[in-house]
């Protein structure tokens, strides 16, 4: 199969991620896309998150019913912290049998050279770009003009903020709008982001 990887915190999800997630497996013709769940993204080292298991399963239930949608607990396990090219190889050497593309948002692929490995990771896979707002696409698109395998993707434009949500909670407002309902119910009894 075809495998887009979504990597991200969710914490919580949210809509955009659900919307960005479809988009991109109808647009680029994907059997399926995974959102990896990472616990400890090399960028946001120190930050406090929720719970590996809270953020998998708030992950599962968003993706709940959107055909070719999973999450995935892939990164779990994994030496930390957890690089996306290490995180790639392994899902490489664990199944063989599928082809995996990574999605990022443009404004990820103007940091692209400052991660580990990014050679290898365009050597080896498709980079799925989709519109990030903020983010001058053309200047992104002529630096990776000579990259074949990075493709842009016209999906939805989102501005959509897991801080935001968070912070939301934490003042007590309505976050129905911006994430699934059964992710805010989780949210709300489980009491997450209120203190």
């Amino acid at each position: 199969m075809t495998i887009g990887c979504l990597f991200g915190t969710f914490d919580p999800p949210h809509k955009g991620h659900v919307a960005i997630a479809s988009a991109v497996r109808t647009l680029a013709m994907l059997d399926e896309v995974w959102l990896v769940v990472t616990p400890v993204n090399p960028f946001k080292q120190g930050k406090v998150i929720s719970t590996d298991g809270e953020r998998l399963h708030m992950t599962a239930l968003a993706v709940r019913g959107h055909e070719g949608l999973r999450a995935s607990d892939v990164e779990m396990g994994l030496a930390q912290p957890n690089y996306t090219v290490d995180t790639l190889e392994e899902m490489r050497r664990r199944f063989p049998e599928h082809t995996f593309s990574l999605i990022m948002g443009s404004d990820n692929l103007a940091g692209l050279h400052r991660w580990k490995g990014p050679d290898e990771i365009l050597a080896h896979h498709r980079v799925l770009v989709y519109p990030r707002p903020g983010v001058d696409l053309h200047r992104q698109q002529a630096i990776y003009t000579d990259h074949p395998q990075v493709q842009w993707v016209e999906a939805p434009l989102m501005d959509f903020s897991s801080t935001r949500i968070r912070n939301m909670v934490r003042e007590k407002q309505d976050i129905s709008a911006l994430v699934p309902i059964s992710v805010r119910d989780h949210i709300l009894t489980k009491g997450l982001y209120a203190g």
